[in-house]
């Protein structure tokens, strides 16, 4: 089989990322080297992106019914950083039908690192409002692009996104049957959201399996045959949910506007674990690209490598959906961006990409909150990134991987 096609034209596309393995195919230096420039571009290009993200962070903290200047919102969010110092249980009730029990939650004290002088009002703005939403955007928004990019490389299919497995349809039953069932559950709509997402992207992964092994195409076929089932379990619940529709409406249109610092608290360490777990397997993305069977003669464990990214990449997406709701073409078009910037390598894609993501669903959600009468951030994206995908189509710069 041979080696893939770069998905683009232009950018900083190096070498063929499938060919740049630890196998000895040439000079005793030329795999060190190649990783040394593979680090080098990603560094590069990550510290770049960080800039935007600050950039895109701070303009986006200014903005709202009340306007704050850009120094502002740089101290009163420095006032907002801080170390967690100790771990404290508190109790939460449990219900489901007439049983009722208390449960431990464990909720962290912190302390804060900085204390500027600023407005009051203007801090209480930044820190209890703006910041969590924009602190949780940034996350979903990480963890959505790089599950995506993973998608994309598993799948060999630039069509793939974060939930392509059910991911997302699962956690729409969990958290709508919560909404229209008016069901008490531990973490409320979160938990059942990331409960059903986990749960279905298990089944399909039993679905797809025989004999130890996990073909692409099963799987792929699996997770749509499960997306539409759940789809029209839905749309049952929609129509039982009475008083509770809209609610249950908002949630699966996403949105960032009840972001709070406990959102951002509970996602962070999951998205933060799941980016650094893929960021281990980029050199497997980038053999897996060649195909199963060369991947296999290079040294690879196919299947142990499918079942971790598949399995890292529903958490990252389940997290991110049970806080946020259904949020589209993050996962889609980032990738696609940076890949056409920074080439299909994805010891510089998956990280660039990761941080690209955050920066774009912040802005989205800027615009969303912007206009007269707020959005919820999945119209937004959707209306981003549909048109600038059907660019990418016309122009020819979608390839298979």
């Amino acid at each position: 089989m041979g080696a893939p096609t770069s998905t683009g034209s232009g950018g900083d596309t190096g070498t063929d990322p499938a060919t740049e393995t630890d196998e000895p195919t040439g000079p005793a230096t030329a795999p060190s080297a190649s990783r040394r420039s593979a680090s080098v571009r990603a560094a590069s290009w990550s510290a770049g992106l960080t800039v935007v993200l600050v950039a895109v962070v701070l303009a986006s903290a200014t903005i709202g019914p009340v306007s704050l200047s850009i120094p502002v919102v740089a101290k009163a969010a420095l006032n907002a950083v801080a170390v967690p110092t100790g771990v404290t249980l508190t109790a939460a009730s449990v219900g489901l039908g007439g049983a009722t029990a208390t449960v431990p939650v464990p909720d962290l004290t912190y302390t804060y690192l900085f204390s500027f002088p600023v407005d009051g009002t203007a801090e209480t703005i930044v820190r209890s409002i703006r910041l969590p939403r924009i602190a949780l955007g940034v996350v979903v928004g990480v963890a959505l692009a790089s599950a995506g990019t993973v998608m994309q490389g598993f799948f060999r299919n630039p069509m793939a996104d974060p939930s392509i497995v059910g991911v997302s349809s699962g956690a729409a039953v969990g958290a709508v049957a919560t909404i229209a069932l008016s069901l008490s559950i531990p973490f409320g709509i979160q938990g059942a959201a990331f409960a059903g997402a986990l749960v279905t992207a298990f089944v399909v992964y039993l679905v797809a399996t025989e004999n130890g092994r996990t073909p692409v195409a099963t799987l792929l076929l699996a997770g749509v045959a499960v997306q539409t089932f759940l789809g029209a379990v839905v749309s049952y619940l929609l129509l039982q949910a009475g008083e509770s529709i809209e609610q249950a409406l908002y949630w699966l249109m996403g949105r960032l506007h009840t972001a709070t610092w406990s959102d951002v608290e509970v996602t962070l360490p999951v998205a933060a674990v799941c980016l650094v777990v893929v960021l281990v397997y980029t050199r497997d993305l980038n053999v897996l690209l060649l195909g199963e069977e060369d991947a296999h003669t290079l040294g690879i464990e196919v299947e142990r490598t499918k079942r971790i990214l598949l399995a890292v990449s529903s958490i990252a997406t389940a997290a991110a959906v049970a806080v946020a709701g259904v949020i589209g073409f993050v996962g889609l078009v980032v990738p696609h961006m940076l890949r056409l910037v920074v080439g299909p390598d994805h010891r510089v894609l998956l990280p660039t990409s990761a941080i690209a993501g955050g920066a774009f669903l912040v802005a989205a959600d800027t615009v969303a909150r912007a206009g007269p009468a707020e959005l919820p951030v999945g119209i937004v994206t959707a209306a981003l990134g549909a048109p600038f995908f059907l660019y990418l189509l016309v122009t020819r710069e979608v390839h298979s991987l």
